[in-house]
């Protein structure tokens, strides 16, 4: 194969990974979530694709593996052989501003997030700055409990329009 079939080829790959919904999250794909780290093409002419985990325990890890493997081979992309990175770990900086958009329209607010310091870390805070609700705005909101739906997300409530909703805790 040439060097623009192997661009093509991994570039169709990547294109098709745009629309493979998290299992948990469908509102966003996995691409968007940046749990897809690589997609490279092997000596033997299989695709590898490189997933990191949102974190170590997750129980979509096996789900998403073969989503990506089943989306790949149905765009006749195939064969597809699909690793696990866990070094560096997985961390909400990796999420596309499309994701943390579409996050938010799907009302779990995205995670937020402080700057980096100069020295590339972002600042350890005892309390986290106030969340916004996805669903008007406010930042009149509370923590309902640390866990939500799965243990990277948050349980909160707006005080203003009185609705619950998850966030999607930074790591």
């Amino acid at each position: 194969m040439c060097g623009a079939e192997v661009r093509s080829r991994v570039d169709a790959a990547w294109a098709v990974l745009d629309n493979v919904p998290d299992p948990e999250v469908p509102a966003v794909s996995v691409r968007e979530l940046g749990i897809v780290r690589d997609v490279l093409l092997q000596d033997d002419d299989a695709l590898q694709v490189v997933l990191t985990p949102t974190y170590s325990g997750c129980p979509a890890t096996e789900v998403i593996a073969e989503s990506v493997r089943t989306a790949l081979e149905a765009a006749g992309l195939g064969p597809v052989h699909v690793t696990q990175r866990r070094a560096p770990a997985w961390t909400t900086d990796w999420i596309s501003d499309e994701g943390r958009r579409k996050l938010r329209a799907y009302g779990i607010a995205p995670p937020s997030g402080d700057a980096p310091l100069s020295g590339g870390s972002a600042p350890i805070r005892i309390r986290p700055r106030a969340i916004a609700c996805p669903r008007c705005d406010s930042f009149d909101t509370e923590r309902l409990s640390a866990f939500g739906s799965t243990a990277c997300k948050a349980l909160y409530r707006c005080g203003a329009c009185r609705e619950p909703f998850e966030y999607f805790k930074p790591i």
